[in-house]
């Protein structure tokens, strides 16, 4: 049994490697002979019968030694304990699966379920600012309560912050890679990897060996997309990377939202672009998503989330949240307590309450979020 195993997924990655056949491609033949070693021992006029096969493909399939090569690889994948998930198992991301350019087979470490009922990536600019890591910051925080699992690139700035604060916040995080498992591109990343694949995993469509080139990255881009039920840009330029991803999104009829930034904001100008064309909807608040996605009428799986400030307070603002930690109070009750002017109150609660910290009740109550 085991024997057979090994030669169908010997057989499976051998079809992925042969030159000229596309995972399009790759799956017309699926689907036309039934099994990835049937493919093998097809004739050239047999092949040219499946969509998309002419003659070329018919002779580059017969020539191929893509077998040989995937033995050898089969070797490095037993050793390191790496997953293959092909198209059609149960454990491929159902998701992805779903899109005409899905991977034919992906190579997986780690313990985070690709079929989880909620997959949100976060993608952004690798130059991130000080405003930027702060939203995704937040971001994640308010997605602790949600079970849900994150997604990024792990490329240097908004992805690595998004990865790093899953991690901080118990939530389980995957990596997509423009590479094979046997490196980490950028290098810096190789102890928050390790960390990734106890709680989380990195997931690539490279064979161990491949390098990180850059026409692998909007590959990788296409994967983060058709994965997650929603895309999330937090801070991004106009020609980056992120915008390839919710273009992609897109494309797969799933969800996009996007932080806006200032209009002289370079890492800003592509997520105002994504919110001024409709290619993204607009959130100010972490808030704002999970009321989108319909998440707001579920229990908070964890209460005392909700007092822990994700952003740094003034001193009005502190004193307001200082004195409802006690209690909800009213506006008379709180200007009397901090001893502040109803006119500046009005300011500091209207602040505080738009940025998702406190929560206004009928009666002119207000209260923690």
């Amino acid at each position: 049994m085991i024997i057979l195993v090994l030669m169908s997924l010997t057989h499976q990655i051998a079809l992925s490697l042969i030159k000229g056949v596309g995972p399009m491609l790759a799956k017309n033949l699926l689907f036309h002979f039934g099994s990835a070693e049937a493919v093998f021992v097809a004739s050239k006029q047999e092949m040219k019968k499946v969509e998309g096969i002419g003659e070329k493909t018919a002779n580059a399939i017969l020539a191929t030694n893509a077998l040989a090569v995937a033995e050898k690889q089969l070797g490095f994948i037993q050793k390191h304990g790496i997953k293959v998930l092909f198209y059609g198992d149960k454990a491929y991301p159902k998701r992805l699966r779903q899109c005409y350019d899905a991977p034919l087979l992906l190579y997986y470490k780690g313990h985070a379920d690709l079929n989880h009922h909620r997959i949100v990536s976060v993608v952004g600019t690798r130059n991130a600012t000080a405003y930027g890591k702060q939203l995704c910051k937040q971001l994640i925080g308010a997605l602790l309560p949600y079970d849900v699992i994150v997604v990024s690139g792990l490329a240097l700035g908004i992805d690595a912050v998004a990865h790093q604060e899953s991690l901080a916040q118990g939530l389980p995080t995957v990596g997509v890679l423009a590479h094979g498992l046997d490196r980490i591109y950028p290098a810096v990343h190789r102890e928050l990897t390790q960390k990734m694949a106890r709680q989380g995993g990195l997931l690539t469509e490279f064979l161990p060996g491949t390098n990180p080139d850059r026409e692998n990255f909007p590959k990788r881009n296409r994967i983060i997309a058709g994965m997650s039920d929603v895309t999330i840009v937090v801070e991004a330029s106009i020609k980056g990377g992120a915008l390839i991803t919710a273009e992609l999104a897109n494309s797969y009829n799933r969800d996009v939202y996007a932080f806006p930034g200032r209009t002289s904001d370079e890492f800003s100008e592509g997520c105002n672009f994504l919110i001024k064309t409709n290619r993204a909807g607009l959130i100010n608040h972490p808030r704002d998503l999970i009321y989108y996605l319909g998440w707001d009428d579920e229990p908070v799986a964890k209460k005392e989330i909700q007092t822990q400030m994700p952003i740094q307070l003034n001193k009005e603002e502190q004193v307001i949240v200082d004195l409802l930690r006690e209690e909800p109070m009213s506006t008379d009750e709180l200007a009397i307590q901090s001893d502040t002017p109803q006119s500046k109150l009005a300011m500091t609660l209207l602040t505080l309450e738009m940025q998702g910290i406190l929560i206004s009740l009928p009666g002119k109550i207000y209260k923690l979020a």
